[in-house]
């Protein structure tokens, strides 16, 4: 019931990992950052996911790999907003000016608690205090990973506050479809159901604008390889694309098939964005799963959340969370 020890936290924190299998996939999760550490589909030897087989390589080189990102994922310009007529300065963590995925001791790397499991699904609880980060209001957030049939990965994330804040929370698993990260996923076919982006300044905060995807190397509307390259560099891709205008009914969002494993992957999602980053910083310089060697574009994040930034914008879908509300995110990695 109690899962196996996976590592010890600095602060003496017992980190475990457990185990869940169903619909043809086995999944390994971390009590810490709610990490999935492993994901396997059956009949395909190599993991699907980027991760660590020690412990203490998460917390000193992981960017992120498989965590739960908040309380707001994603980056806030300045690390600055207002909400109720009041002006809040979160932790800016990223560039010494921007704040990053919840600040430097953000959802996904922080100790979650089991609060159920079986099987094949198991949930996970976290309290952020009022003031966490610089967030106003105390959150309760759970996580809620659960295998079904056939071949799904799914991710259930509410919260609940008790004043009003911000709330938006992403999945952080870095995929690759074929060899597990030995390789690159620049021969992945990619297809992304969204007609505009977000382009990003020099810091990789959006602009405002609201671009369309048609005529530039944005366009995934029908399935083309990641790779694309501009005057022989291949374009960094970690930017928002705009499915919606708000959170809605479970839809699909994107699909991915791997270059020469065949294995293919729809992400079904609630949320309004999906962030894509293809990974070109994911090089790390120690082993990853089964001791393999991480380089860049080793694995890519399709990320569904609210658009980033959005509190400073308010013509993009908003995060507002308020007391007596109920933040509810689904998103579905199906795999086949």
């Amino acid at each position: 019931m109690d899962g196996e020890l996976f590592g010890t936290t600095a602060e003496g924190e017992a980190v475990r990992r457990f185990t869940i299998s169903g619909g043809g996939l086995t999944a390994s999760v971390l009590t810490w950052g709610a990490v999935v550490q492993d994901l396997r589909l059956a009949g395909h030897d190599a993991p699907l996911v980027l991760g660590f087989d020690r412990f203490e390589d998460y917390p000193a080189h992981s960017p992120y790999m498989g965590a739960i990102a908040g309380r707001y994922a994603n980056r806030i310009r300045g690390g600055r907003f207002r909400l109720e007529g009041e002006r809040h300065q979160v932790d800016t963590n990223f560039l010494g000016k921007h704040m990053l995925h919840g600040g430097a001791k953000g959802f996904g790397k922080r100790q979650w608690t089991v609060a159920l499991h079986g099987p094949d699904f198991i949930t996970l609880a976290l309290h952020s205090p009022d003031g966490d980060m610089g967030f106003p209001g105390a959150l309760d957030a759970t996580c809620t990973y659960r295998l079904k049939i056939p071949g799904t990965l799914s991710v259930e994330l509410t919260a609940t506050c008790d004043r009003p804040t911000l709330c938006n929370l992403a999945h952080h698993s870095y995929f690759n479809l074929d060899d597990g990260g030995a390789g690159d996923i620049l021969d992945h076919r990619l297809m992304l159901a969204a007609g505009a982006y977000l382009p990003v300044d020099e810091e990789l905060i959006p602009t405002g604008v609201v671009q369309p995807v048609d005529g530039t190397p944005f366009d995934f509307a029908l399935a083309r390889p990641v790779r694309m390259e501009i005057e022989g560099e291949q374009v960094a891709y970690d930017h928002n694309f705009c499915l919606a205008a708000a959170r809605g009914p479970l839809r699909m969002a994107a699909w991915l098939q791997g270059a020469s494993s065949g294995v293919e992957m729809e992400v079904w999602t609630t949320e309004p964005g999906i962030q894509f980053y293809a990974g070109h910083k994911v090089a790390r310089s120690v082993p990853g799963l089964g001791g393999r060697v991480y380089g860049a574009y080793a694995g890519l994040a399709l990320e569904p959340q609210i658009w980033p930034d959005s509190p400073n914008r308010s013509y993009f879908p908003q995060a507002v969370l308020w007391p007596g509300a109920l933040y509810r995110q689904v998103t579905e990695y199906r795999l086949r």
